[in-house]
């Protein structure tokens, strides 16, 4: 595509007026399509900034940013590009280090200063085993035993049936018992606390 120039540079289109820029690296073809859409740009950065003089400045900075991104990209809808551009410019302001609020560290606005939220899990955590503990001294010895080899040492019911002779129905019955008897109990020391 050719710039025509028997035709102002104002009736010319995006596209050609892009096209001259790239081919004669005339920043005068950039500024009059740039001015174009310079209410476009300082909408979008006003959207951004809520602040009249900032968005004039970025609209500025976006102009010196186009003379060197149209050398690199090949632009078909100068107008979304700019758009996005734009855009993305000033979300870049908005995350730079200089613009991120911080405060200082202060422990009073916490509920508690010594206490986390993983401390006080563990915490529960840790009671909870100490009330099982105690739960299991309270269990028949044949419940006890069979819990024991069934859960901590990970024991089948035949396996059982053989360490302790008792047969295979009352392994089954000891374990639902004390399993059903250990909940009951810790509940209960849970309702104590």
């Amino acid at each position: 595509m050719t710039f025509i120039t028997n035709i102002s540079a104002d009736q010319q289109s995006d596209k050609e007026l892009l096209a001259a820029f790239k081919t004669h690296d005339n920043i005068k073809y950039l500024s009059i399509l740039y001015q174009r859409y310079m209410d476009l740009v300082f909408g979008v950065c006003l959207k951004y900034f809520k602040d009249a003089e900032r968005s004039k400045d970025a609209v500025m900075d976006i102009f010196e940013e186009l003379n060197t991104k149209l050398k690199l990209h090949e632009v078909d809808n100068f107008k979304g590009w700019l758009y996005v551009l734009a855009r993305n410019y000033c979300l870049m302001q908005l995350r730079s280090p200089r613009n991120l609020k911080t405060s200082e560290w202060n422990a009073d606005f916490m509920q508690s200063a010594e206490v986390t939220h993983l401390q006080n899990e563990a915490f529960e955590k840790e009671t909870s085993f100490k009330h099982l503990e105690a739960c299991m001294e309270t269990l028949p010895a044949d419940q006890k035993q069979s819990i024991e080899l069934f859960y901590l040492q990970k024991k089948s019911y035949n396996e059982i049936s053989v360490i302790t002779g008792f047969e295979w129905n009352k392994v089954r019955s000891f374990i639902q018992n004390g399993k059903r008897n250990l909940k009951l109990c810790v509940e209960a020391k849970q309702a104590d606390d």
